[in-house]
C-alpha cells in the first residue's frame, strides 16, 4: 500500500492526475470598499493592499479584475453619513446601490454580490436597529428593515444578496421579501454560520464599523460551540438559503467540514481581515514562504469542503495560478 502511494508521487504528472483538491480562480470573491467622493484610493494601514475606494476608482479596479479573471466581486458600503437606524442603505441613492448600477452597466458579466447588513451605515456600529431596553438589536425591528436594504439592492441590479447579520429569522423573511417584489430567481448566500469573533479587527478598520459600546456577542455564534454552529448553518438552509457560508475561516475549518458533511448546498467561508493581515505581515518579516504559505492555505479551506472562498487575497492567487499553469 505505501509503495503504491510513493509510486504516484514520484511521477509529477501522476501525481497532478490523482490530486483529490483543485484550486481554481472560478472559486474566489474579491471584496471592494465603496466610499463617497472621487479619486479617492485610501489604504488601510492594518490591511496592506486593501482600500477604500470611491466608485469611479473602483470601477478601473473591476476591469483590472476582469483582466486577472476574476470575474465574482462583493461589496461593502462606507457612507458619508450615519445614523441611528442605518438609513443610507434604505435609499435607491445609496452608496452601495449606486455601485451595483454603475459596475453592472459597465461590466455586466461581473458577478456582483451585496453583503446585507447595518454595522457600517449605523452611527453605533451594531448590525441594525437597537433596542434601547435591552440595549442590543432589535430583531424583529431589523429583519423590517434589511427587507428593505435587500430589494432596493435587487432593484439596482444586484446578481447575489449576501446577509452577514445573523438575526434570527432573517432568511425566510428575506426570501419572502424578494419573491414579494418579484425577485425570486436572487439567490441568497447567507453567513450562516458567522462567530463573534477577533479576527475581523481589521476589517472594522477597513469598513469602519466597530461598534460604539458593546459587543455582538448577542446575535453572533459563540466559538466555543460546535453543535450550535451547525445548527446555526442547517436552520438557514431551511428557511431558504442558496448557498451557506462560515465566517472565520482559518480557525473554524472543523465547522466547515461539520456543515459539508451535512448539506448538499454550495459551501463559502470568508477568509477574514486577521486571517489576511497575518499572513502579509509575516510575509513583511520574511517569516514565511509567502506564496507557498497562501496557496496551502487556500487549498486548506478547499479540502475542508468550501466551494467558494471571499479573500482579499483573490488578486494575488489570480496571479500565482497563472504563473504555476
Amino acid at each position: 500500500m505505501f509503495r503504491r502511494l510513493r509510486r504516484m508521487r514520484l511521477n509529477p504528472q501522476i501525481r497532478d492526475l490523482v490530486e483529490e483538491t483543485h484550486l481554481q480562480i472560478a472559486h474566489f470573491i474579491y471584496p471592494l470598499f465603496i466610499t463617497h467622493g472621487e479619486k479617492i484610493k485610501r489604504e488601510i494601514e492594518t490591511m496592506p493592499d486593501v482600500y477604500q475606494m470611491s466608485l469611479d476608482v473602483a470601477l478601473e479596479e473591476c476591469e483590472k479584475l476582469e483582466k486577472l479573471g476574476i470575474k465574482s466581486i462583493i461589496l461593502f458600503g462606507i457612507p458619508a453619513i450615519k445614523d441611528s437606524t442605518g438609513s443610507e442603505a434604505l435609499s435607491q441613492e445609496g452608496i452601495i446601490a449606486q455601485a451595483v448600477r454603475s459596475i453592472k452597466e459597465k461590466f455586466p458579466h461581473m458577478l456582483v454580490s451585496v453583503d446585507l447588513c447595518f454595522c457600517e451605515y449605523t452611527d453605533h456600529g451594531h448590525c441594525g436597529i437597537l433596542n434601547p431596553k435591552l440595549q442590543s438589536v432589535d430583531n424583529d425591528l431589523t429583519l423590517e428593515i434589511l427587507s428593505k436594504q435587500a430589494v432596493i439592492l435587487a432593484q439596482s441590479g444586484a446578481d447575489l444578496i449576501a446577509p452577514s447579520a445573523m438575526i434570527d429569522g432573517m432568511i425566510l423573511h428575506l426570501r419572502q421579501s424578494l419573491d414579494k417584489a418579484g425577485f425570486s430567481y436572487i439567490p441568497i448566500m447567507s453567513y450562516s454560520t458567522k462567530f463573534a469573533s477577533g479576527y475581523y479587527g481589521p476589517f472594522r478598520d477597513v469598513a469602519q464599523s466597530t461598534p460604539s459600546f458593546g459587543d455582538r456577542k448577542s446575535y453572533q455564534q459563540n466559538p466555543a460551540n460546535r453543535r450550535e454552529a451547525i445548527l446555526e448553518s442547517l436552520e438557514d438552509e431551511a428557511q431558504g438559503a442558496d448557498i451557506l457560508m462560515v465566517k472565520p475561516a482559518l480557525a473554524y475549518l472543523d465547522i466547515v467540514r461539520d456543515i459539508r458533511e451535512r448539506t448538499l448546498l454550495p459551501l463559502a467561508v470568508y477568509n477574514v481581515s486577521g486571517e489576511y493581515a497575518m499572513l502579509k505581515y509575516a510575509q513583511k518579516a520574511n517569516l514565511i514562504d509567502y506564496e507557498r504559505v497562501l496557496l496551502e492555505t487556500m487549498m486548506g479551506f478547499r479540502r475542508a469542503g468550501a466551494d467558494i472562498i471571499i479573500s482579499y487575497h483573490a488578486k494575488e492567487i489570480a496571479q500565482l495560478l497563472k504563473t504555476t499553469s
